[in-house]
């Protein structure tokens, strides 16, 4: 910041994201309507080959959005039920959990039982071979889910509460409306696409060491424009408050910072990687000790 001051232009909300969300939630409630009446093996293929796409690249803009970039710092809360708002295709509460944790990922990158991105020890040691490793990937949205009910479990916020009783609702309205089958294909396209999918390959490329000493990775290529830039992860980790779709300004304005750190260019590489290379792993993470902010 002190070499480039003009990073700081590129901080605060992002005008386009709430227009480009609202598209795609309203595009998965027609998506309801056009599957209601298709056999189960259809369900099942669009929700892995076209919805669960949506679906995760709303996950993404739900991570963006937690960061205020919807609305601003100044409009907290209508970030927040924007997020709800986002969640809907999703099928299952998850915005309010999400922000819940996800600040502390970025307060305490890798610290023990404080950052419940970091996989736990049950999983570093049994999850430890190519067919493990690649089961462990299929089941990637339970362990999301459940991990920091036990690594660092939380009491439930009111926002929580708001967040699950309005997904609910609108379940039970799409269910009444047009019956079992476009339910099941909101919530099986969100498990199916957070699990074994190229997509999900930015779970891994973001913080596994795949290089000795570097515990965080951008990736840039295609799959960006589906993901809000997600790939982008040094970038927003060093700025969190610059929203995805300015991210690569970051790095073309500042680009000795990180044109000569690694990064990766595949994401399906990097899965293929993940479950075959024996030294890369559900351990391959950096963990440290990191005292409470109130405590430092």
């Amino acid at each position: 910041l002190a070499k480039y001051p003009e990073i700081k232009t590129l901080m605060g909300p992002d005008p386009h994201l709430k227009w480009i969300v609202s598209g795609m939630v309203f595009m998965q409630f027609l998506a309801c309507y056009l599957v209601k009446d298709l056999s189960w093996k259809w369900i099942f293929f669009w929700a892995y080959a076209f919805g669960g796409c949506i679906n995760h690249s709303l996950t993404l803009a739900i991570h963006d959005i937690s960061h205020n970039v919807a609305f601003g710092n100044k409009q907290a809360k209508w970030n927040r039920w924007f997020a709800v708002f986002a969640n809907l295709p999703i099928g299952i509460p998850y915005s309010a959990s999400f922000k819940k944790y996800h600040i502390d990922h970025h307060r305490y990158l890798g610290g023990d039982s404080l950052d419940v991105d970091i996989p736990t020890d049950f999983e570093g040691w049994f999850f430890c071979t190519p067919l493990r490793k690649l089961l462990w990937l299929f089941l990637q949205p339970l362990f999301y889910s459940l991990r920091p009910l036990y690594v660092n479990p939380k009491a439930i916020t009111r926002m929580e509460i708001f967040n699950a009783l309005v997904q609910f609702s609108v379940d039970l309205i799409i269910y009444y409306l047009w019956g079992l089958k476009p339910i099941i294909y909101l919530i099986a396209g969100t498990i199916l696409c957070m699990g074994l999918h190229p997509i999900s390959g930015h779970f891994i490329a973001e913080h596994y060491m795949f290089l000795k000493g570097y515990e965080t990775y951008s990736y840039y290529g295609p799959l960006n424009w589906l993901t809000f830039n997600v790939g982008y992860h040094m970038e927003h980790h060093d700025f969190p408050s610059i929203p995805g779709c300015k991210l690569p300004m970051v790095k073309k304005i500042a680009a000795e910072y990180y044109d000569n750190l690694p990064h990766h260019q595949s994401w399906i590489r990097v899965l293929w990687d993940f479950v075959f290379d024996d030294a890369i792993g559900p351990y391959s993470r950096v963990k440290r000790l990191c005292k409470l902010a109130k405590e430092s």
